[in-house]
Parts: C-alpha cells; sequence; structure tokens
C-alpha cells in the first residue's frame, strides 16, 4: 500500500482509537486529531453535554461537519467517534480522503475499557452490554465498508496495534 495522505481510525467505543491513534501519529510523523476533542473545542462543552442539549442527532450534525473538514486535511491521524459511520456521507468522506483503519474489539473488551474515563452518553443506562452489542449490529458491517484494513485490539498493546497499522500502510 502507498504511503497514504491520511489515516483514519474508525470502530466501536472503548476500541483504543485515541491512544493508537496519537502513537500511529507519532510513527508516521504525522498531526493527530480525534473528531470528538475537536468538537469539544469548538463547542467549549463535552460531549454528554451536547447530548443532553441537542440529543444524539444534533450531536452528529456537527460530527459530520467536523468529520468532513478534517478528513480534508493532509497528513493527519484522525481518530473518529464510534458512531462518525453512521452518517452516509461520512462514510464517503473517510472512505474516499486516506486510508481507513477499523479497529475491532468485542463487547466484553469494550465493556472493560469504557468502565473507567470517559463519560459515555450511550452507555447511561442500567445494562451498558446490551447497548454495546445492539451497537455493534448495526455498526460493525458499516464499518467494514468501508475499511481498508481490519486490526485486532482485544488485550493487545497499544504500540503493538500501532506499529502493526503502520507496517501494514
Amino acid at each position: 500500500m502507498a504511503k497514504p495522505l491520511n489515516v483514519f481510525l474508525v470502530g466501536p467505543m472503548g476500541a483504543g482509537k485515541s491512544a493508537v491513534g496519537r502513537q500511529l501519529a507519532r510513527l508516521l510523523h504525522f498531526d493527530y486529531v480525534d473528531s470528538d476533542e475537536e468538537i469539544e473545542n469548538r463547542t467549549g462543552v463535552d460531549i454528554p453535554f451536547i447530548f443532553e442539549k441537542e440529543g444524539e442527532e444534533g450531536f452528529r450534525k456537527r460530527e459530520a461537519k467536523v468529520i468532513d473538514e478534517l478528513t480534508q486535511r493532509e497528513g493527519v491521524v484522525l481518530a473518529t467517534g464510534g458512531g462518525a459511520v453512521i452518517d452516509p456521507q461520512s462514510r464517503n468522506h473517510l472512505g474516499a480522503r486516506g486510508c481507513v483503519v477499523y479497529l475491532y474489539t468485542s463487547v466484553a473488551q469494550q465493556l472493560e475499557r469504557t468502565q473507567r474515563g470517559r463519560s459515555r452518553p450511550l452507555l447511561e443506562n442500567d445494562d451498558p452490554g446490551a447497548v454495546l452489542t445492539a451497537l455493534m449490529e448495526v455498526r460493525d458491517p458499516l464499518y467494514r465498508e468501508i475499511a481498508d484494513v481490519v486490526v485486532e485490539t482485544d488485550g493487545r498493546r497499544v504500540n503493538t496495534v500501532a506499529r502493526e497499522i503502520h507496517d501494514a500502510l
């Protein structure tokens, strides 16, 4: 595979997109960008607040706009939000403007990784496992549809995953 102008990381929450993205950007000497962080920086509020005030639909509109803008840059590793692939236009932008890497992780691993750290609005309920399972049923085919490379992250170290992607590019 020729050296890409951009690398876009897609996958479910807890797959390691942010951590792997930072490491991969260092290896490639690219800029690292996180679409969720970009949305938070632009709005001045966190993602849970946007979900609370605008709902998921409002957040997805913001996300699609940011994905469109960020995918037009060159020399970036972009970590997308888990639901970025829902929007057909965002899928088109990701697939057409860079190398898409799907970081696959099991629902069990997602549950383990999402129990700590950042607030996840879609998991604010009594059965996060059921939510993650339902999300994977819908999103896994969408991730695979645009992926140039699929990398399993379950039980793997960030450096190992980043190096595997680097070598695949």
